[in-house]
């Protein structure tokens, strides 16, 4: 597991999503996943702690994948070390009204982390090339100027958004906010046995939507738009990473071992040192202390 190459996933150039892994030919047991994303854990946990004192930085976590690919579970997993006050999950879902009259990234502004914080977008404004690529219906809720009906959206109008997503991102970086951008690409047989384990296990009966069969009807044209997406805004100040999602174990390392990776490029990350006046009194603080 520790000779795992992040860069193996990151995008670089051109890619086609066939010629990426769904699975690694590694054979690791269960037990030993959970020993090293542990170890990553721990350390991911301290780092952040001092860039929350350090207050200059923050991450921006994004997650993207078809249903079932195990973004919520890796949330959990990963990011379970962290002192809860220094990092944020947005979940994603379809617009409400409010949010419909503002320019779709108006929500995600929002959600972006503070200085010193992780916020972590499971679904993105990448939702925005994708679900509405399939469903162009969705756009017509937007009440955009110039588009009345499905077919008044051109290919240029998609190219357009991509591009103020780039834009977007390139932005937030420029002031301090580091991107990282996580695809979770999984098999379609490895998606429908674990819909089959939804409906068989009652436990997880409540996961179970009819809806996700209509999406999954739509698998090649999720890809073909996910591949689209990837090509068009992996950018040095926020690459996009392929992970390999069909073992949840494995993905969970990748991810944690990712962002400890790009958190130890940041060298001036430091805890704040005591204020010289109060480091010159500290036996007299403690004096005072003891006596009340």
């Amino acid at each position: 597991m520790e000779n795992i190459n992040i860069e193996d996933f990151k995008v670089k150039g051109k890619i086609k999503l066939d010629d990426f892994l769904t699975k690694l030919p590694i054979d690791t047991e269960k037990e030993q996943e959970e020993l090293a994303l542990d170890k990553i854990q721990k350390k991911l946990s301290k780092k952040q702690d001092a860039m929350y004192a350090h207050n200059r930085h923050a991450f921006l976590i994004c997650l993207q994948g078809m249903d079932t690919s195990g973004k919520d579970s890796l949330i959990r997993e990963v990011f379970k070390e962290f002192n809860p006050r220094g990092v944020v999950v947005h979940s994603f879902k379809t617009p409400n009204s409010t949010e419909l009259e503002h320019d779709y990234l108006w929500r995600h502004y929002l959600a972006l982390p503070e200085k010193g914080k992780f916020a972590v977008f499971n679904r993105t404004h990448y939702e925005n090339v994708l679900v509405t690529r399939v469903h162009p219906e969705y756009i017509l809720f937007e009440n955009l100027p110039g588009i009345e009906k499905v077919e008044d959206i051109t290919p240029q109008f998609w190219e357009n958004r991509m591009e103020q997503m780039v834009n977007f991102e390139k932005h937030i970086s420029q002031n301090g906010t580091k991107i990282l951008k996580f695809y979770f690409h999984m098999s379609k047989d490895e998606q429908r046995e674990r819909l089959l384990k939804r409906l068989e296990n009652p436990e997880d009966n409540w996961k179970f939507s009819a809806g996700d069969l209509k999406e999954r009807e739509r698998w090649d044209d999720y890809m073909k738009y996910y591949e689209e997406a990837i090509n068009k805004t992996s950018t040095d100040f926020a690459p996009w990473y392929i992970i390999p999602a069909d073992d949840k174990g494995v993905a969970r390392y990748i991810v944690a071992k990712t962002i400890w990776e790009e958190m130890q490029k940041l060298t001036d990350i430091a805890e704040p040192e005591l204020d010289p006046k109060v480091k010159a009194n500290i036996e007299e603080y403690r004096a005072q202390l003891k006596k009340t």
